[in-house]
């Protein structure tokens, strides 16, 4: 076998190896900590592109640890999907890692730079993890080992609020994985696997069985949790505003989108359509409370004083968009929903930076204080802008692209009310997303003026470069979709059952 033919473990062996090297000549000089992180991760990606044009070439990849084939063996499996969901997340990874460098300068004490980077690297490997198995019961593995990491990187940014919404995302972290594992248990109870392709075979025998439905049940409500889907939320809004900024990049794009792949990979490629159709409909249920989130989420944003907890809440508006394909459950709208995560990824990981961007420069993310900011920061608010019309839906821009599918698919299953309400929640996505623009563009800053003015100013090239890269994917992706939807149709035929 050849290194590429060993991809699939290398993406996660290497960043493993890449904490221990971090932690050891972390001790030595600190200043060797980042360059090591950067090129652990841009390694990742490249892999993870090399994978996924194998599998869009000759088609799924599996990889057997030990040479144990499945059921017996632990399998790592790459397809069309979870190929997607791979890039995505690891290219968001890495502008994160170059965005850190200065952020986490200003925002991380010196002494815990070497325990950053280490659970930095931990976080990413357990959401690459729970991406590529093919494991049901090693995906609740990877889940907790991203889980903790974020828990202490959540903590890290020294505050005593950071702390409480550390601990807040700790607890109900452990009940989702709780729900998980409990939810795991049931399946091996009724079925005897822990494989997810071999559950998906002896499933159907099972489907009238409680525990079977328990189990359906456990897994949705624990992934929800981890994936922030209203009301389950409780925890996102304080992890978001209150961990140093790199970190808030990091689990906004890339945790929330690898917990609402698991959410989809459960439902649909272990319980199938067959399960949620006839056995246990609740497509429609998750339909209607997609739609509450979509609008609460936008509502609850438009209410709030402060950037990056405004951002958090639109998240929840945002992950409704995902939840909404699950509701309706057909090609189209589930190609909405997977071009919504890359849309949602690259929107959010650009706002979040813009938002990290001034704190880093003003010390405050008070929208009452960056009156007149498109002054001092001409291209962060440029960005901000750019982003923000994806993430109002404005054509030609991704944001439109994915809602554009979504009301599709909506209305090819004659759901004519909720199409309407995808209208609305962009229309409310105008109220939020226009506070900041009309703050930054058209009014001036009475808010202690000498002082914040003169800090007042874009930030170093690290940092400005990823959140442009960022802002203009999210146009070049909407006017070139054609290319995406190449990879995007693919992973939804699949997700339905299709070859």
């Amino acid at each position: 076998m050849t290194v590429i033919d060993h991809l699939p473990v290398l993406l996660i062996a290497i960043p493993i190896l890449a904490s221990l090297l971090i932690l050891l000549v972390g001790w030595h000089d600190r200043r060797f900590c980042y360059p090591i992180s950067l090129i652990t991760v841009l390694s990742q990606f490249g892999a993870a592109i090399i994978i996924f044009l194998q599998v869009m070439r000759e088609g799924t990849v599996a990889y057997h640890l030990g040479s144990w084939a499945p059921p017996f063996g632990i399998e790592l499996l790459i397809d069309s999907f979870n190929g997607f969901i791979l890039m995505v997340i690891l290219l968001l990874s890495a502008a994160t890692v170059i965005y850190a460098r200065r952020s986490v300068e200003s925002e991380i004490e010196p002494e815990k730079t070497v325990p950053f980077y280490v659970l930095f690297q931990l976080l990413v490997t357990g959401l690459v993890g729970m991406t590529i198995t093919g494991d049901i019961f090693n995906l609740y593995v990877f889940l907790e080992i991203s889980s903790i990491a974020a828990y202490a990187l959540i903590a890290s940014a020294q505050k005593p609020r950071a702390y409480v919404a550390s601990f807040n995302y700790l607890i109900l972290g452990s009940i989702a994985g709780g729900f998980a594992l409990i939810g795991i248990g049931n399946l091996y109870v009724a079925t005897g696997t822990l494989n997810m392709l071999d559950l998906a075979r002896l499933l159907p025998a099972s489907y009238e069985l409680a525990t079977v439905h328990a189990a359906f049940l456990f897994l949705v409500i624990g992934f929800s949790i981890k994936a922030a889907f209203f009301p389950l939320h409780l925890w996102l809004p304080d992890a978001y505003a209150e961990s140093p900024s790199a970190v808030t990049v990091l689990i906004s794009t890339v945790m929330s989108k690898v917990s609402v792949y698991a959410l989809l990979r459960i439902v649909f490629s272990i319980f199938t359509t067959a399960y949620i159709f006839t056995s246990f409909p609740v497509n429609d249920l998750i339909l209607f409370i997609a739609t509450v989130a979509i609008i609460a989420g936008a509502i609850l944003a438009i209410a709030q004083d402060n950037l990056k907890r405004l951002l958090a809440y639109s998240s929840v508006s945002q992950i409704g968009y995902i939840m909404f394909a699950l509701g309706v459950s057909n090609q189209v709208a589930l190609e909405g929903g997977i071009l919504h995560i890359l849309g949602h990824a690259l929107m959010k990981g650009c706002l979040f930076m813009v938002a990290g961007l001034i704190i880093y420069r003003m010390g405050t993310a008070s929208l009452k204080e960056l009156g007149g900011l498109s002054k001092a920061m001409p291209i962060s608010c440029a960005a901000f802008a750019l982003a923000g019309a994806s993430m109002i839906g404005i054509p030609p821009t991704i944001g439109f692209m994915s809602k554009y599918y979504l009301v599709l698919g909506a209305l090819e299953a004659d759901h004519w009310i909720y199409a309407g309400a995808l209208l609305i929640g962009s229309l409310l996505a105008v109220g939020y997303i226009w506070r900041f623009i009309e703050i930054a563009y058209f009014k001036d800053n009475d808010h202690d003026e000498g002082h914040r003015q003169v800090r007042a100013r874009e930030g170093p090239v690290s940092m400005l470069l990823p959140m442009v890269v960022l802002a203009l994917l999210c146009l070049f992706l909407g006017i070139f979709v054609e290319g995406v939807m190449e990879a995007v149709t693919p992973a939804a035929t699949l997700l339905l059952g299709g070859a």
